[in-house]
């Protein structure tokens, strides 16, 4: 039945159809007994109130109603469903953060990844129970630190667990995250540890301007400096139609920070993060402080998408079966004194 427009939750209940060929035949058995007994009456105007002939096709009339609301009665006991499409806010958004050395810096307090962790944790409390959220972190490579999930709590606990440590590369943070919403839709991964964009299996990129429900949101301190290209991981996340958002913390003119008593420079490649979210159709943002950071997560919303779903309409069909059902004994009532 899914190639119908209704389909049914317990179809085998739609066996109890088989009645209505048998009330049709009571029904056609009682207008037959109905004129033996007005013609055994004698009398022209007895005959006709006793057969119904004086009403013409009219006296079928209440018990076509009748046996419509029948029929839609049996339908609403094998629970009938639609496929509807209607708007909501469903996402997956991928938190992926920049765990290099410079994030434990103490230009904004307590720490830049303190400040981050907060902030981050406060846009999750603020999602609905429809979009999931997975974090990444990565710094000379990625990992997935928490799948996709609507469990804040889970988020909460995943994002505590972060913590600083080596170097940057941006592409791991971009692949460990396309990889995350990869194996969520059941699509082939990519394996971010051996990333060579000639050797990898090139999908049919998707139209521009398409995209799944699904961003990244990509959160940095510092320039590129290891290896995979970034620029190829943001391409291969464009063509998936997963648009992502880069956050640049700090100046692009550098400054020199103290990370655990030591000197550590530290300079933002906006040029970089502007063309990776370029690529994908998404945003740059640069947060100077713990307000910017704050207003950013702020402007990042859920966005509305159309999703075909299975809904359940028994309620419908039993409304309108009782309505049916009200007409053709109303009519009974009003032009024959009976119910059908």
């Amino acid at each position: 039945m899914s190639g119908l427009p209704v389909t049914f939750i317990w179809p085998a209940l739609l066996w109890l159809l088989l009645i209505v060929p048998i009330l049709i035949a009571l029904y056609i058995r009682m207008q037959r007994r109905r004129q033996r007994l007005a013609l055994s009456y004698g009398g022209f105007g007895v005959a006709q109130q006793a057969g119904g002939r004086g009403f013409g096709a009219r006296r079928h009339v209440p018990a076509i109603f009748f046996l419509i609301g029948v029929l839609i009665m049996v339908a609403v006991l094998a629970r009938p469903q639609m496929t509807v499409s209607l708007p909501r806010i469903e996402e997956t958004v991928i938190l992926a953060f920049d765990i290099s050395g410079s994030m434990a810096a103490t230009d904004m307090k307590p720490t830049r990844m303190e400040a981050a962790k907060t902030i981050a944790k406060d846009f999750v409390m603020r999602q609905p129970v429809t979009v999931q959220v997975g974090v990444v972190a990565f710094s000379d490579s990625g990992i997935s630190v928490q799948p996709p999930t609507n469990d804040q709590q889970a988020i909460l606990a995943s994002i505590n667990r972060i913590e600083p440590q080596r170097g940057t590369s941006l592409a791991s943070g971009i692949l460990a995250s396309l990889d995350t919403i990869l194996k969520q839709t059941g699509q082939t991964p990519i394996d971010s540890g051996d990333f060579a964009p000639e050797l990898l299996p090139t999908p049919t990129p998707l139209p521009k301007g398409t995209y799944s429900s699904a961003v990244i949101v990509l959160l940095t301190d510092g320039e590129n400096n290891m290896n995979p290209d970034p620029f190829a991981a943001a391409q291969a996340a464009a063509d998936r139609g997963v648009r992502i958002h880069t956050i640049g913390l700090g100046s692009a003119s550098g400054t020199v920070l103290q990370v655990n008593g030591f000197s550590v420079h530290t300079q933002l490649d906006e040029g970089m993060l502007k063309q990776i979210s370029q690529i994908s159709d998404g945003v740059y943002y640069n947060a100077q402080n713990e307000d910017d950071l704050r207003a950013i997560y702020a402007n990042i919303t859920p966005q509305i998408v159309i999703k075909p779903e299975k809904m359940e309409v028994t309620s419908i069909f039993a409304g309108l079966s009782l309505i049916l059902l009200m007409i053709g004994g109303s009519l009974s009532l009003l032009w024959f004194n009976r119910v059908p």
